[in-house]
């Protein structure tokens, strides 16, 4: 298609051959490698890059296709020629985030020091820990200032503390369906997913590796619920409403109700896909995430644009505005719009009328 940007290698970078990373609580990793995808051509004076962050389940493949891939990057329909992220224009970076499962340095990884993986004894995680890694991958392709960064959800958190730490560093910084301090009904469910995996009789303390399990059941079930808060009422009544799933229509106990079949494979297609330790290291940060607390004298030169969308409960338009106005009070530039969507949370990811062009806008 002319407005893909066609088949796309995910390549990788080791990011401490300098020394170690030193994270927000001190603990140290000898060995970081980050995964990371790229788009467009970098301009001869490197002054069009633009990075991508991606959310808590995403990886660094955002567009284009995999060679034999059935479906393209998670943000395809963002990111390609003439798209809102035009790559005819911008030098795209996608990273899979410290901590993660999809190539980047994470629990499961091997530290070279042991020659096992790092398991449960992989350190806790800071939403400063994940931007420092986006960091030092830009140090590595010699790209000193950012046009941009982009990120929805937790990759909108992302942006937020980067801009924050490094506030000479980006230019403009898009923010969507995204937060800078979850409320207890977001800790709440976030807790409940955990506890769905930790209390996994597959789980073993985390070193369900060694033992040739998976907590399958509590992974599942965490990805189950989370799933319900990225989408709406309203979407959820137009896909399924009070339809059965069951041939007969026989009361029973199990699965019958085909919302309740939609979340089985949502369930199911989670576990091909991400790993029980990262779920919980990734989880974590979001929980902690306070950028205006720990950043409290911070002015950045960043142009922001934030986007909510009115059918967003999981991080609905007030975590936005409590964004604006917090920047807005250190005089900071910025807008906020919200775009009217059936979709929830997950509007993000698709193209509810507006959304892309208030990205293409920002991005000047």
């Amino acid at each position: 298609m002319t407005d893909s940007v066609g088949v796309v290698a995910t390549q990788r970078a080791v990011l401490t051959q300098h020394g170690p990373l030193v994270l927000a609580s001190g603990a140290e990793l000898g060995h970081v490698e980050i995964a990371y995808e790229t788009y467009g051509t970098l301009s001869p004076a490197r002054d069009n890059a633009v990075f991508v962050c991606h959310a808590l389940t995403g990886d660094a493949h955002a567009a284009g296709w995999h060679e034999g891939a059935t479906r393209p990057g998670w943000w395809d329909n963002l990111i390609g020629p003439g798209k809102a992220l035009d790559t005819d224009r911008f030098f795209v970076v996608s990273a899979n985030l410290l901590g993660g499962c999809s190539g980047t340095t994470g629990p499961q990884s091997v530290d070279p020091a042991t020659g096992r993986a790092h398991g449960p004894d992989f350190p806790a995680l800071d939403m400063a820990d994940l931007v420092a890694v986006h960091r030092g991958l830009l140090d590595h392709l010699g790209i000193e200032r950012l046009h941009a960064a982009v990120g929805g959800s937790l990759g909108g958190m992302q942006v937020l503390e980067w801009a924050l730490t490094e506030p000479d560093r980006i230019g403009r910084a898009v923010l969507v369906a995204a937060s800078s301090r979850l409320t207890p009904e977001n800790i709440a469910f976030s807790s409940v997913a955990r506890a769905a995996i930790l209390e996994d009789p597959d789980f073993h303390g985390g070193r369900y590796a060694e033992h040739g399990t998976t907590p399958r059941h509590g992974l599942k079930i965490a990805r189950m619920m989370a799933h319900i808060t990225y989408v709406s009422p309203e979407s959820l009544e137009a896909k399924f409403g009070h339809r059965r799933a069951t041939v007969g229509h026989a009361k029973r106990l199990d699965a019958d109700f085909e919302v309740e079949a939609y979340l089985q494979h949502q369930g199911e297609a989670f576990l091909r896909r991400f790993d029980a330790l990262s779920y919980l290291h990734l989880t974590r940060p979001m929980d902690y995430f306070d950028p205006f607390g720990a950043h409290p004298d911070v002015v950045p030169s960043t142009r922001f644009g934030l986007i909510s969308f009115d059918s967003d409960w999981r991080f609905p338009t007030p975590h936005s505005l409590r964004i604006r106005d917090r920047l807005a009070a250190r005089g900071a530039a910025v807008e906020h719009v919200e775009i009217t969507s059936p979709w929830g949370h997950d509007s993000f990811l698709l193209e509810p009328p507006g959304y892309h062009d208030e990205v293409r806008r920002h991005l000047g």
